[in-house]
């Protein structure tokens, strides 16, 4: 601190500013502990909470102690802050009272009525206590006599005010507690301080800002206060505070210059609207640049003074936060929105001056950023800087084409008048750089001096920022300086070095895609090509710019006379060809085959119809156009008939290629799609809208740099195909737009071939296209003759005529008069052929050549089909009809008549079809007249009806029950049904229950026809039938021949009735219905009807001394669960082979449920025993009860399964005791042999009293 005494110095903006605070009373005694006080004061930091919300932070406090006077305090209406004391003190270490009032107290009375008038509130009394001086006065008061008066006297209200030091000067632990009370003391009241005039500062600067809208506001003088406020953040350390204000204060003048431009300006914007005079670029060397902080403030400051200014302040505060690298980022950005800025303000600007001021401010930046960074900071962050070189390099260039440094003959007077006027807008070099040998300012004056030294800079700034662009892998950046190089090159007469550049360039921009860019670089390659005599490489790029729709009419005809012209010049070397690329001279649309299978014989004639569409803008004539072939021979040839290659080919013949993609390696369909959004900014006061666009959310995808390990625009080295086989078609002009060539060829060798390259000659210039693409191919067969055999329907249907279609195929053979065909006749197959029956012959593409008339001559052996002329490759197709007759029966009762099988077996040849029919196969040999072989073929028929039968019985009486049924998809007429005894036995007749002689039956659908048995004497043991039945289809077409009808035999045994069973059901005593839950009566009765017969004569029957009798085993089930049976439900009773012998059978059953109950069944079973010793010693019953009974296979689907398992799984457990035993037979009965006469009887059952719930079964 300088002395007290010493006057107060003005204020200077610079960083040492610090916040100030007054000091009064003892001067002498301050001055002894202010070095002290200066150092303590900073070292502990203080938490600083602001109002608002906003966070607390941790702040070192310093002050500028100055002395107190009354010139310090703030007027009514001053808002600088650096100069606001922030804190008063009144220093004393009077101990004495007397002195006390004498002096000190009127010197304290008249301090705080200072304080007072200023409304000054912010203030401290310090009393400083000695010990020395404590010794020397023996009549003082305690030292507490003091400081309570002063308390009393000045702190009535805020005795904290006034605070006690103690020996300040010693070293000691209480002079130490004193002073960390004083210190903390001092730091809060000092934060108090800042928190309320900051707080009230921001107010009044909000209310300032508040009141932008209305005429007579100042951004110069708003932009003054903000700045206030930032530098005493900036005072207290508080960097990124004072960064922020400067922040408000660019977005508030961005803002209000974007409004500018939407037409609603604010009038102090015509104060930076004044023209530009001077663009010495930003100065970031300063602090504070008061030179233009003082324009600011007289408002005199153009729209680059304020810019340069703002930015300077930012940057400083940037680089004390440690971000140099955010500072070039905001150099960047403020560089080209300064551009834009001049342009919405409208600005003038002297041609040049803008270029001059972005170089400066350019080299500036990096000069100041390397001035705090090391060098391998520097190489590190290459990536944040790289921007400012690509835009200094940028801003040299158009210097040096703007002042003629660039052209041929060098700058003439205009150019250096002008360069005159640049210079001087620079204005003298500023101190700061005057003794830097590199500085951005003496840069640009020597670039500018000479055509030499631009060159030389230029190159150096280039080469520069493309390292620098390869380095960090922004090979795209690095390729667009390169092309501003080459252009450059190309000025100077150097295409040899512009050409590298260029190439890379154009390779950029067909990477990404970017047409009018492509375009020119083109147009400057042909030049540079054309320069250095690159014939072949000129042509190329002259079809391309020939093709180029973005080129005008003219320009593209010029480009398409260059290739013109030197077609037709001479070259020495005759043979000499140029190939160049066909994409940009014509594209391929489509191909058409005729035939459309794009198959031909060998001899045949084959068509290829191209589509092409010429990217010339005039017509050209081609000397000729060919399309080289590859001829391949497939290892599997065998396989290539002319069906096999119809089915594999495409059926229109036609190709379509993809149209060629754009010169550019990427696809766009690889590509993301646009994610466009709309974007809208509108004013917060009014709503309207300030401005609108459109923003890609994914740019960073599309943008991508897609690389690739070649040049695109180089020669791919197209090589030529020369071959025997080639389509040429000659003296073709090819109009503007799509046109259609035709070419012709003669199959004469069988193989497969490939079109690989399409090639177009105008002289020694070969536009070829090497690869064909999707693959196209044609085939050549030679084929052996066929014959083919098959039905028309999906399915031969036997016993009724069916069409069968027979296709030759003549292959290389010629058909001649007089051949036939010669098919073997069998006895089970009719071949029919109606009358006026004709062969039609194709042609190998399907078409009708002719047709004649088909004979057919048949013998007993032999049928001969003559077949009609025809040459080769050829088809001949006629219809036959085929009719399956019965076969002769089989022995041993099977099957007899169109493979319908009996019930106990089945013909080898029959086999069930997808819908259930039976199938035969009928195989035919035939001979060929072009093969000494026979070929077989063989015809499957499907039996369209199924036939089953049962008997049916009425106690004696019997019934025989035939269903046919239709499983075919037609309708048919049957008629005349019939059943027969094949043994024509004279005591049996068979009487009819089916009066109608015809009758319909549908597809799908069964018709049920019934005989009545009758007999004279006693029933054969069997019966031997024979059901036939004539049937037609119901359409109304007559047949040709008259149809056998359809047989069906089949065997009946034992049908004759034995026993009837008859079953009652009884309620209880005294009841007149059964009840739910009580035992009732059934009585079972089992009648013999007949007296012994030749089916009794089996193991069952016993002899005795009066009758025959037989044993029977009864069984009571019930599979409906309506009925339990209680104790036994089966026995074996022996029953005697007498007429009307009857045994009858008493047991208790409960009925489960209320309703009408069907009665329980009754089963009877032949009972077989064991002949064995043992087995006469165990009584009949106990076989049930503790044996399982065996039943016989052959009969075992004629038992109830459930009864059956039921019985096993009852007495499985006794089966173990008697293992060993041997085990009876139980033989069911065969179905007529036992009639249920109480089947259908139901007996009604009522719920019972006690039953909450009812369960009633309905049957």
């Amino acid at each position: 601190m300088d002395a007290p005494e010493e006057p107060l110095p003005p204020v200077i903006y610079t960083m040492e500013n610090k916040p100030i605070v007054t000091c009064a009373g003892d001067q002498n005694l301050f001055t002894s502990i202010y070095p002290t006080l200066s150092q303590q004061l900073p070292r502990e930091p203080m938490e600083w909470r602001r109002s608002y919300g906003r966070a607390p932070k941790m702040i070192h406090l310093e002050s500028n102690f100055v002395q107190f006077k009354e010139e310090l305090l703030p007027k009514e209406g001053n808002k600088a802050l650096l100069t606001f004391p922030f804190l008063h003190i009144y220093w004393t270490e009077c101990c004495d009272t007397e002195v006390y009032k004498a002096t000190v107290k009127d010197d304290l009375t008249k301090w705080q009525n200072v304080l007072k008038a200023y409304s000054s509130v912010d203030w401290l009394i310090v009393v400083v206590e000695n010990d020395a001086k404590k010794k020397n006065k023996t009549n003082i008061l305690p030292r507490t006599s003091i400081v309570d008066k002063i308390r009393n006297d000045f702190c009535n209200k805020q005795s904290d005010r006034c605070v006690v030091l103690s020996d300040p000067l010693k070293d000691s632990s209480r002079t130490q507690e004193s002073w960390n009370a004083f210190l903390t003391k001092l730091r809060t009241l000092l934060l108090m301080s800042f928190t309320k005039n900051l707080g009230k500062f921001e107010d009044d600067m909000r209310t300032l800002r508040e009141k932008r809208t209305e005429p007579g506001w100042s951004f110069c003088e708003y932009f003054m206060v903000q700045e206030e406020l930032a530098f005493v953040f900036e005072m207290l350390q508080q960097f990124e505070d004072a960064l922020v204000q400067y922040d408000e204060l660019d977005a508030l003048f961005s803002q209000y210059v974007v409004n500018f431009g939407a037409g609603d300006g604010a009038n102090w914007l015509t104060f930076f609207c004044q023209p530009v005079k001077s663009w010495n670029g930003l100065i970031l060397r300063k602090p504070i640049d008061m030179e233009k902080r003082e324009l600011i403030q007289r408002q005199e400051a153009t729209l680059l003074d304020l810019r340069s200014y703002l930015f300077s302040r930012q940057c400083t505060l940037l680089l004390f936060l440690q971000r140099p690298w955010e500072v070039a980022q905001r150099a960047l950005e403020l560089l080209h929105s300064c551009v834009q800025e001049l342009k919405l303000l409208e600005v003038s600007v002297p041609p040049g001056a803008l270029d001059c001021w972005v170089f400066l401010s350019c080299l500036e930046v990096l000069q100041r950023i390397e001035g705090c960074c090391d060098r391998a900071q520097i190489d590190s962050n290459i990536a944040h800087t790289v921007g400012l070189w690509s835009y200094a390099t940028e801003k040299l260039k158009s210097l040096g084409y703007l002042c003629g440094l660039v052209s041929e003959k060098g700058p003439n007077s205009e150019d250096l008048n002008r360069t005159v006027d640049l210079l001087a807008g620079l204005g003298a070099e500023r101190p700061e750089t005057a003794n830097t040998a590199q500085s951005p300012y003496k840069k640009l004056k020597e670039a500018l001096s000479s055509v030499e030294a631009f060159e030389k800079h230029y190159l150096d700034l280039s080469h520069a920022t493309i390292e620098m662009f390869t380095s960090i892998g922004r090979i795209r950046s690095a390729k667009l300086v390169g092309k501003d190089l080459a252009e450059f090159y190309m000025r100077k007469k150097s295409p040899q070095k512009a050409e590298m550049y260029l190439q890379g360039a154009l390779k950029n921009y067909l990477a990404e895609g970017w047409a009018l860019p492509i375009t020119h670089t083109r147009k400057q390659l042909a030049e540079c090509q054309k320069r250095l005599g690159q014939i072949e490489n000129y042509l190329q790029t002259s079809s391309l710019l020939a093709s180029d729709q973005h080129l005008t009419t003219d320009e593209r005809e010029y480009f398409c006379r260059e290739i013109l012209s030197f077609a037709s010049q001479q070259t020495n070397s005759p043979g000499h060809r140029v190939a160049l690329p066909m994409h940009s001279f014509a594209q391929l649309r489509d191909l058409r085959f005729t035939p459309a299978n794009a198959v031909v014989h060998v001899g045949g004639v084959l068509s290829v119809e191209i589509t092409v569409c010429s990217q010339m803008p005039v017509p050209i004539h081609v000397e000729q156009i060919a399309i080289h072939v590859h001829f391949s021979i497939d290892k599997n040839n065998y396989r290539k008939t002319a069906e096999w290659l119809t089915k594999h080919k495409t059926a229109n013949g036609v190709i379509n290629f993809p149209a060629e993609a754009s010169p550019f390696p990427t696809s766009q369909s690889s590509l993301p799609a646009l994610e466009l959004y709309e974007m809208f900014e509108r004013s917060p006061s009014d709503n309207s809208l300030n401005t609108t666009g459109i923003i890609c959310k994914n740019v960073h995808m599309l943008l991508r740099r897609q690389e690739s390990g070649t040049s695109l625009e180089a020669s791919s080295g197209l090589a030529l195909e020369d071959g025997a086989h080639v389509l040429r078609c000659a003296g073709v002009t090819l109009q503007p737009g799509p046109n259609t060539i035709v070419f012709k060829t003669q199959a004469r060798e069988p193989g497969t071939y490939t079109l690989r390259q399409l090639c177009a000659s105008l002289g020694p210039v070969w536009f070829v296209l090497p690869h064909i693409y999707p693959l196209v191919q044609y085939d050549v067969y030679s084929q052996e003759p066929q014959l083919l055999v098959e039905p028309l329907a999906d399915s031969l249907l036997a016993g009724i005529p069916q069409k069968v279609k027979f296709t030759v195929t003549t292959g290389h053979y010629t058909v001649k008069n007089g051949d036939s065909l010669q098919l073997s006749n069998i006895d089970a197959m009719l071949i029919l052929c109606p009358e006026k029956n004709r062969a039609v012959i194709y042609s190998n593409a399907r078409e009708k050549v002719s047709d004649a008339l088909l004979r057919v001559q048949s013998s007993d052996k032999v049928t001969s089909i003559s077949l009609p002329a025809a040459p080769t490759y050829h088809l001949i197709e006629f219809e036959l009809e085929v009719l399956s007759l019965p076969s002769a029966p089989a022995a041993g009762g099977e099957s007899t008549l169109l493979g319908v099988t009996e019930p106990h077996g089945k013909h080898k040849d029959k086999q069930k079809t997808g819908h259930g029919m039976a199938t035969t196969d009928h195989k035919v040999s035939i001979d060929c007249p072009w093969s000494i072989y026979s070929t077989v073929i063989a015809l499957t028929f499907s039996v369209p009806f199924r036939t089953t039968h049962s008997l049916l019985s009425s106690g004696t009486r019997k019934y025989v029950q035939v269903c046919v049924q239709n499983l075919s998809e037609l309708d048919f007429q049957l008629s005349d049904s019939c059943l027969v005894d094949t043994h024509d036995s004279t005591d049996l007749r068979l009487i009819p229950l089916n009066t109608e002689s015809e009758q319909c039956i549908h597809s799908r659908q069964a018709v049920f026809f019934v005989w009545e048995l009758k007999w004279t004497q006693e029933p054969p043991p069997s019966l031997h039938c024979r059901f036939s039945i004539g049937f037609s289809p119901a359409s109304e077409e007559q047949l040709s021949i008259s149809l056998k009808p359809y047989t069906y035999e089949f065997q009946v045994e034992n049908f004759f009735t034995l026993y009837n069973v008859r079953a009652e059901i009884s309620p209880p005593p005294g009841t007149e219905h059964c009840r739910t839950g009580s035992l009732c009566s059934l009585d079972v009765t089992i009648t013999r009807l007949s007296d012994l017969l030749e089916v009794d004569k089996d193991e069952a029957l016993t002899e005795s001394d009066e009758y025959f009798s037989t044993k029977l085993m009864y069984e009571v089930v019930d599979n409906s669960s309506n009925w339990a049976v209680c104790g036994k439900s089966s026995g074996v009773i022996s029953m005697p082979v007498t007429a009307q012998a009857m045994h009858r059978v008493h047991m208790e059953v409960m009925p489960l449920f209320a309703g009408y109950l069907p009665l329980p069944d009754v089963r009877l079973f032949k009972y077989l025993p064991h002949h064995s010793a043992q087995s006469s010693q165990l009584d009949a019953d106990s076989w049930i009860e503790n044996d399982s009974l065996s039943v016989d296979k052959h009969v075992d689907d004629q038992l109830d399964s459930g009864s059956v398992k039921s019985r096993g799984s009852v007495h499985s457990a006794a089966s173990s005791e008697h293992k060993g035993l041997p085990m009876p037979r139980l033989r069911a009965l065969p179905p007529g042999q036992a009639f249920n006469s109480s089947a259908g009887t139901q007996v009604l059952v009522i719920p019972s009293k006690d039953d909450h719930v009812l369960e009633v079964s309905v049957t």
